[in-house]
């Protein structure tokens, strides 16, 4: 095996298109992050293979604070960009994303989460910092609403595309068969919690990578995971 590199950090996102939330340590299942896209919007009456409600169609979306109860079974509240705070499920919430989405939507909740491709996905950072260079954006991870950041140890790109096809130990014993590029959308240009958009990111993508950043994966051995664990290239 290759050592190539450590876990930076660590991401899920409770609700699918919501703000996420960083996590020290987690466990990774054959589902994933456990909680990582748990919750979804769903347009109503739609009947593509593509139904949810995204930053695509309300890009403030992203700036929806999922936020965990601490109890024994916790329960998913939803800070809005006002500062409104919503369990996950109520009608307020729901009522608010339909007027400014302008669309009717239904929550969907799924343990499997509500994965576009595959449930983990993974990104060298130093992919993250040359497309802000390209692009004239700032460095911001959180655009790219990766799972699993990995410090490679110098300021290569895309790192990741010599994954595709390989398995992956992140950790002690987590095992992630990396399937496919991520092959990145309009998500990536707007505005976030932590740093403006532009439709320059996309175009950057483009031009370095023919439009991928970041690869999917399917977990083929669960383990825990923390931030700095070592990064394997079986």
């Amino acid at each position: 095996m290759e050592m190539i590199g450590r876990v930076e950090s660590i991401h899920r996102f409770p609700v699918k298109s919501m703000a996420g939330e960083r996590c020290a340590t987690t466990d990774v299942t054959f589902q994933g992050i456990p909680g990582d896209r748990m919750y979804a919007f769903i347009q109503a009456g739609s009947t593509s293979p593509f139904p949810w409600l995204t930053g695509r169609e309300l890009p403030s979306m992203v700036f929806h604070q999922p936020e965990f109860t601490a109890e024994e079974r916790p329960r998913l509240l939803v800070r809005t960009p006002a500062g409104e705070l919503h369990p996950v499920e109520s009608d307020e919430l729901r009522e608010e994303l339909e007027k400014a989405s302008g669309r009717g939507v239904h929550l969907l909740t799924n343990y499997r989460g509500s994965f576009d491709v595959a449930p983990v996905t993974l990104m060298a950072h130093a992919t993250v910092d040359a497309i802000a260079r390209e692009s004239g954006t700032a460095s911001d991870p959180g655009r790219f609403r990766m799972n699993f950041y990995i410090d490679t140890g110098n300021d290569t790109p895309f790192a990741e595309n010599a994954w595709v096809g390989r398995v992956v130990r992140i950790g002690a014993v987590a095992r992630v068969a990396v399937t496919e590029p991520d092959k990145r959308c309009v998500m990536t240009t707007l505005d976030y919690p932590t740093s403006g958009g532009s439709p320059r990111v996309l175009r950057a993508i483009a031009e370095l990578n023919g439009a991928n950043a970041g690869v999917y994966g399917a977990v083929i051995t669960p383990g825990a995971v923390n931030e700095g664990d070592e990064v394997w290239l079986e």
